[in-house]
Parts: structure tokens; C-alpha cells; sequence
């Protein structure tokens, strides 16, 4: 009886277990990721934020993605290695040529067009080439253009897309590269093709808009987030919003709508962008606003994700996570909240703004599967200013540049080169020569000799290696990256400069704190003309500067690269047609990498005397007084696409300078000599 008695309720124990396992399985599903099947691409969860979600499950807990072989469309294969020839790359460099179009070309095409042929990269012959590169047509999807002549099976090809209407007959790609708007997890080929952001219709080819961030740290009333919304808009939710579910719809504390697709940013902390395709656009347009994108299991692969850290900028969650998500974007520290909106406007300014800086981003991914152990090292592609302004060409050690020794918690060390520009009637500056080696941090004096009277047989003597170089009779020819130049720090002169030897010793002590700007002692000043409705520059003596001469100017030997190999030949020839407008070209450069003013140190009286006579277009100069170079600046601000120049009110002076105490208690006393 006792017996019988066990096994019933033995039966029932186990009829129960089994009725709550059979209940309760379904519900864990919903919750924990199954495994992944063989074969099956599994699309997330990827953390990229192993922050984020800390409190609420270890990222071990959860399966990750393996390493999944790249899959061609139509289910081919091909990989950097097997469809890409690089041994057609002479020398490692990347020359590439464009089909030309077949039929009409839209406005969209035009801009490509342009942001290649202005690329260092362009050729116009096919056989000079090692990436052919075919456009996808502005056609109705479903129509192909022709398959070109040297096809050859797509290798060595690049099928290049803004938008993702690519031809839809995969069998015509073959061996060719993609770069695609918006490509889909299981069809992009990590490694091969590359994810390009989807840029609006009206996106601009160069300048671009700025970032929308003016305060880095969260506002009090701001709101916590905005809610990509499917027609386009967003909607914005307070910070006491406690649940929000993805379907645009919060709870409670519904903030103001906005539903006009692209006419206002969003005003918010975080952006929650559903992983949908159509949803593309809206993180291009969180990126923009500084408003760090939360991206909810997407589908489509995150721009430029081969070179971009998307962790310093971007959060990635598994959308069934909804509440826990919540709770950690509201919780997230406000320095870790601060780190990411500024990457966001980094990377907006970086590679995302313009139609020009896509397609040169696009070349540079592709330049550095060429260049593989020289290619760009993360840090440069995911740090101010940009793999786009570090050129590898240059170096690929940060430490050479002149960008990232605050970050590093370094200065540059060594000695400055003079650099001393001679043109007609070509006479060695003796004086200025001898001030040059009587510096403590001179190293060498280097004459650029660029006048047809040919130089002096016999130099004189000095306390450091005085050189003359044969340089060209043109004045852009001042910039050039001479190999003589062993020191970081150039100190620019011409044969016309006036500089004692202590001038020279401040100015360099100043600029080692400053590396990556320029430091003068003669300044200009650009203003806006309401009268014209254009730019001009002065060299008035004011309150305000933002342009140093580079007559007499320190700064590091990297600037010679960027302007042989990164500035445009349009403007080269401006300057060389207008020797005026090689300084304003120099501080145009480095303002537009640095995003800062130069830096004004103090000089003697007698420079005065010996300073250019007033800049074009400065208000002082009455009509008939100027010159043909007028137009400099204007020409210049289209060919970068905006005013890069900054203004500054700021000189820095040794401590006792001018200070009523013994001369004999100064470290630089010729400074205040008149």
C-alpha cells in the first residue's frame, strides 16, 4: 500500500516538473538567444557596448558571433586575398579609374565624379590603374548598365552605390568589390566590400555642415531620448520616461514631435534607432547632432565598420532588452555620456559630412588593404583629425605626427631646421643666417635657393650645417617635404626676415607646447565684407588674428606632406600665380585640419618696418588700391568648401616680460629692446 502510496505521488512529482518545464521553456526563449545552427548567419547579438547592459547579463552569457567565412552575393565567395589582384598596385599606391557614364548624369553622379577626381588617387588611364571603379547607375531597380570591356570577372573592380538600389543580378558583380549604402549582415563581405553610410539626396560634395553639439554635457531640461520614427521624424522623451517600447511610443512624458523628415535634428541624449533598413538615415542624422546612437539589433551593417571603433561613439542593444536598456542609458555616467557625443562629432566631421569625405574614406580602406603592415593604425583612424589628414605616406607611428602628443602625455623633443627661402635678386641674408645658428635649439640652417642667379660657391661658416638646396622658381615650392628636413620643427623664413636669436628661442619653447599649430610673430586678420558679401584679410594691427606669416613661422615638418599631397593643384596654382596667397593657403591648411588659431609670440619694434604692406581686401585699401589678388581668400574658402580660420586675441609672453623688475632677472632681454 506504502508503496503504491511513493509511486503515485512520484507520478505526480514528475507530471508537475514537466508541466512547468513545458510552460516556462517557451518564456526563456524570449529571453536567451538560441544556439546558433549550423550554417545560420547570426546577426546579433554583437555587443559593441560591454558597458551597457553589466547589471543586467555578462555578455559570456550570451552567444557571440563566430567568425563567419565572407559571403559573396548569391551565395559566391571571394575574399581580399582571392579576388583582388595588388601586385597591379605599383609601388603599393592606389591609382583609380572611373568608367565614364554611358547616359545622363544626375546630379549625385557629378558629385562622385568630382570627390574622385579631386582625390590624390585619380588616373585617367586604365592601364595606369589598379582599382577600376564602376558606378551604379541612377537607373530604375532592376535595370544594369553594361558590363564593361576590362570586367575581366569583376576583379580588381569596385561597384560603388550612395544608395542601395545596386543592380539586383548578382551573377554580374563576380569578383567586385561592393560599396554599398546600408548592405545587409548576410550578404555584406567583411574584409572585401565596404559599408557606406546612406546619405540624403541634397548631401553637400565638400564643406558640409557642422556638428549640431555646442554642450557637451547634458542640459537639465534636455531630453533623455529621441525615437527614430518609421515616417521619418522623431519623437522625443523626457528623463522621466520609465518605459519606452520601440514602436515610438512612450508611456509617459511625451515630449515635442518632430515629424519633418530632416527638417530638424533631434534634440536629445540618446537616439534609439530600430535596426530596420529604413532607419539608415536617421543614424547619419544622430551622428550629426551629437546625440549618441543606441541601435537596436540592426540589420544592415554599421558604416565603415572595417576602420571605425563604433564602441566610442555608438551603443548596439538586443531589442528585447527594452526596460534594462532603459535603465542603463539613464544611468550611464555623465563622463562616459561626454566621451561618446564628441566621438560622434568626430566622426560626423571626419568621414561623414560631405559627399567628398565618403568617397575619400572609401579610397583610403581600400589603400590600406594595399599598404597592409603600413597601413593606418586604429588610433589614427578613430582620433582627431582623422585617417584623411594622417597620411601614411608620412608615417604610421603616432608619435610622428604632431596630433597626438597631448594625448600620449608627451612634447616633441629635438631642435627646430631654418628654413630660409631665397628668391630674386638671390643674396645669402648673412645677418639673419648668423642670428639663426646662435640659437641653442638650431640644428641645422637649410637655403632654399629658388632664384636663377645661381648660389654662392662658398658659404660661411657657422656654429651649425648650413645647406643649400636647389629649389623651384615657383613659391608653393616653399612646402614641399624636402628630405634634408631631419627635425620635427620648421622654422620658416625668406631672405627679407628680421629675428634676434632670442625671438627665435621663445618662439620654439612656446611651439613645443603646441606642436600642431603654427606659431608666428606677424599676423593677419580675415573678416566678412557685408558690402560685397565676401571674405577679405588685414594686416592691421587689431585685437583679433587669425593668419601668421609664414615669412617668419614655426611649425611641424608634417604640414609639407598635407600640402604636396592633400591639397588640390587648383589652389597650388593660386598661390603660385599670387605669391600673397601662399600664407593665407599655409593657415588655411592647418586651421582646417586643427580646428585652432595660431599662436602669436612678441617681437622688436623693427619688424614693423619690415612687415608686408596691407593684405587685399582689407579694409584700409580703397578700390582702385588693390590688387588682382584680391579674390584670393574667396577662391580659397571654395575650394575647401568653407572659412576653416579661426580668430584668436591671445599672445603669449615670456613671465617677466615687460614687468618692472631688473633686467638682468629676464630670460629673453632682447625681446623688450626697441
Amino acid at each position: 500500500m506504502q508503496s503504491w502510496r511513493r509511486k503515485s505521488l512520484w507520478l505526480a512529482l514528475s507530471a508537475s516538473w514537466l508541466l512547468v518545464l513545458l510552460g516556462v521553456f517557451p518564456l526563456l526563449r524570449l529571453a536567451v538567444p538560441s544556439r546558433p545552427r549550423a550554417g545560420t548567419p547570426q546577426g546579433w547579438p554583437r555587443w559593441l557596448d560591454a558597458e551597457l547592459l553589466q547589471s543586467f547579463s555578462q555578455p559570456a552569457e550570451f552567444p557571440e558571433d563566430g567568425p563567419q567565412p565572407p559571403r559573396a552575393p548569391g551565395g559566391g565567395s571571394c575574399t581580399w586575398e582571392a579576388c583582388f589582384d595588388a601586385s597591379k598596385c605599383r609601388g603599393g599606391g592606389l591609382k583609380v579609374f572611373v568608367y565614364p557614364a554611358t547616359g545622363p548624369v544626375s546630379e549625385t553622379r557629378r558629385r562622385i565624379l568630382a570627390s574622385i577626381e579631386g582625390s590624390r588617387y585619380h588616373t585617367f588611364s586604365a592601364a595606369e590603374a589598379c582599382l577600376l571603379l564602376l558606378l551604379s547607375p541612377d537607373t530604375p531597380a532592376g535595370q544594369c548598365t553594361p558590363v564593361p570591356l576590362q570586367w575581366d570577372g569583376g576583379r580588381n573592380h569596385l561597384v560603388l552605390g550612395l544608395h542601395p538600389a545596386l543592380c539586383p543580378r548578382p551573377f554580374q558583380l563576380g569578383q567586385a568589390m561592393v560599396a554599398q549604402a546600408r548592405p545587409t549582415v548576410d550578404t555584406f563581405r567583411a574584409g572585401f566590400d565596404v559599408a557606406l553610410p546612406l546619405l540624403p539626396e541634397a548631401h553637400p560634395l565638400r564643406g558640409g555642415a557642422p556638428g549640431q553639439l555646442r554642450q557637451h554635457s547634458p542640459h537639465p531640461g534636455m531630453a533623455l531620448l529621441a525615437l527614430a520614427e518609421e515616417r521619418g521624424g522623431w519623437h522625443t522623451a523626457g528623463t522621466n520616461s520609465s518605459a519606452c517600447p520601440w514602436d515610438g511610443r512612450c508611456e509617459q512624458d511625451h515630449g515635442p514631435k518632430q515629424t519633418h523628415p530632416g527638417a530638424t535634428l533631434p534634440n536629445a541624449t540618446f537616439c534609439l534607432i530600430p535596426g530596420r533598413s529604413s532607419d539608415a538615415l536617421h543614424f547619419l542624422q544622430a551622428l550629426q547632432a551629437g546625440c549618441i546612437p543606441v541601435l537596436l539589433s540592426p540589420r544592415w551593417e554599421l558604416p565603415f565598420s572595417e576602420v571605425i571603433d563604433w564602441t566610442k561613439a555608438a551603443i548596439v542593444a538586443d531589442e528585447r532588452l527594452s526596460l534594462q536598456v532603459l535603465t542603463a542609458l539613464q544611468e550611464m555616467p555623465l563622463t562616459r555620456v561626454l566621451a561618446l557625443r564628441q566621438q560622434t562629432q568626430f566622426l560626423w566631421d571626419a568621414y561623414f559630412s560631405t559627399v567628398e569625405k565618403v568617397i575619400h574614406t572609401t579610397l583610403e580602406i581600400i589603400q590600406d588593404r594595399i599598404s597592409g603592415a603600413s597601413a593606418h593604425p586604429s588610433l589614427l583612424w578613430n582620433s582627431p583629425p582623422g585617417a584623411l589628414l594622417a597620411l601614411p605616406t608620412f608615417s604610421t607611428s603616432p608619435s610622428d605626427f604632431p596630433f597626438y602628443h597631448l594625448q600620449q602625455g608627451s612634447r616633441p623633443l629635438g631642435k627646430f631646421s631654418a628654413l630660409i627661402w631665397v628668391e630674386a635678386p638671390g643674396q645669402l641674408p648673412m645677418k639673419l643666417i648668423q642670428a639663426m645658428a646662435g640659437s641653442q635649439h638650431c640644428a641645422q640652417i637649410l637655403v632654399l635657393w629658388s632664384s636663377e642667379k645661381p648660389p654662392p660657391p662658398r658659404l660661411p661658416e657657422t656654429a651649425v650645417p648650413l645647406t643649400v638646396i636647389d629649389g623651384p622658381r615657383k613659391v608653393s615650392g616653399r612646402f614641399f617635404p624636402y628630405s634634408a628636413i631631419n627635425t620635427d620643427a620648421i622654422l620658416s623664413l625668406d631672405a627679407h626676415s628680421s629675428l634676434s636669436t632670442s625671438e627665435v628661442d621663445f618662439a620654439f619653447v612656446v611651439w613645443q607646447s603646441f606642436p600642431e599649430r603654427m606659431v608666428g610673430f606677424l599676423t593677419w586678420n580675415h573678416f566678412w565684407d557685408e558690402a560685397r558679401g565676401s571674405w577679405g584679410y588685414t594686416a592691421e594691427r587689431a585685437n583679433e588674428f587669425s593668419m601668421v606669416l609664414t615669412s617668419a613661422a614655426f611649425y611641424h615638418r608634417y604640414y609639407h606632406t598635407l600640402f604636396t599631397h592633400s591639397l588640390p593643384k587648383a589652389l597650388w596654382t593660386l598661390a603660385d600665380e599670387a605669391p600673397t596667397c601662399v600664407d593665407v593657403l599655409m593657415n588655411f591648411l592647418v586651421a582646417a585640419v586643427t580646428k585652432l588659431p595660431p599662436i602669436k609670440v612678441p617681437h622688436a619694434t623693427r619688424h614693423r618696418e619690415t612687415s608686408p604692406p596691407l593684405a587685399p581686401g582689407g579694409p584700409g585699401l580703397r578700390q582702385e588700391q588693390q590688387p588682382a589678388t584680391q579674390d584670393c581668400i574667396n577662391q580659397m574658402v571654395a575650394g575647401f568648401g568653407h572659412m576653416p580660420l579661426v580668430s584668436s586675441r591671445l599672445r603669449l609672453d615670456p613671465v617677466l616680460f615687460k614687468d618692472p623688475v631688473s633686467v638682468l632677472r629676464k630670460k629673453y632681454r632682447s625681446l623688450e629692446k626697441p
